[in-house]
């Protein structure tokens, strides 16, 4: 079923997209790999030591869509009732913050960046058939699959906090918005990769 993941044989998952569709989460994923930047290996030394006990940032990051994706790890401490309890969280989430965000970054990276690969194999493909023919069916393997659930929801992290969604009352708002708001292109594309989230998400459940 088209724009719905399906299972495969021996495990993987399978997805008809078509041209609009591939060039859509392509850019969205690239555009996901400059906000989280490029890892230590592509800044620093070639010292495989230093890039292992590399600590990272202590403090949550200025973007908020950075801030979604990196949140602090003991809970906000604006919302702490006491002072004393707020700059405890904030002395946790920072220690926790400097040695496991590096780890993260690359891990997120690493999934949009399957994300781009595969696409871009499906386009080869997609080039070289008929010319009457436009689209493709995405084959994804166990491993690629999981990291496309993991893409797919830090992408619909990015856009929700973009269009500033919290909860799950902001989203009913999502469908009555008028065809003018400039919000809707980007409404149009979270509640899509939602649907594409869902079925990956079925599709891989044992």
């Amino acid at each position: 079923m088209p724009g719905q993941f399906e299972p495969l044989p021996g495990g993987g998952a399978a997805v008809a997209l078509d041209d609009v569709e591939i060039s859509i989460i392509r850019s969205l994923a690239v555009q996901l790999l400059e906000l989280i930047g490029p890892g230590p290996a592509e800044d620093a030394s070639d010292d495989p030591l230093a890039e292992l006990f590399a600590e990272g940032p202590s403090e949550p990051p200025s973007d908020p869509v950075l801030r979604r994706l990196f949140p602090d790890a003991y809970g906000d401490p604006e919302g702490a009732p006491q002072a004393r309890e707020a700059e405890e969280q904030r002395a946790h989430s920072a220690e926790f913050r400097r040695y496991t965000e590096n780890d993260l970054r690359a891990g997120k990276r690493d999934n949009a960046l399957a994300v781009v690969r595969t696409l871009d194999t499906l386009s080869s493909a997609s080039a070289s058939a008929s010319a009457g023919e436009e689209g493709a069916v995405l084959k994804l393997s166990p491993q690629e699959s999981q990291q496309w659930l993991r893409a797919l929801n830090d992408l619909r992290l990015a856009i929700g906090s973009r269009l500033e969604i919290a909860d799950e009352d902001d989203t009913d708002l999502l469908y009555r918005l008028p065809d003018e708001d400039p919000r809707k292109p980007m409404v149009m594309a979270y509640l899509w990769l939602g649907g594409l989230q869902e079925s990956l998400v079925a599709t891989l459940m044992p």
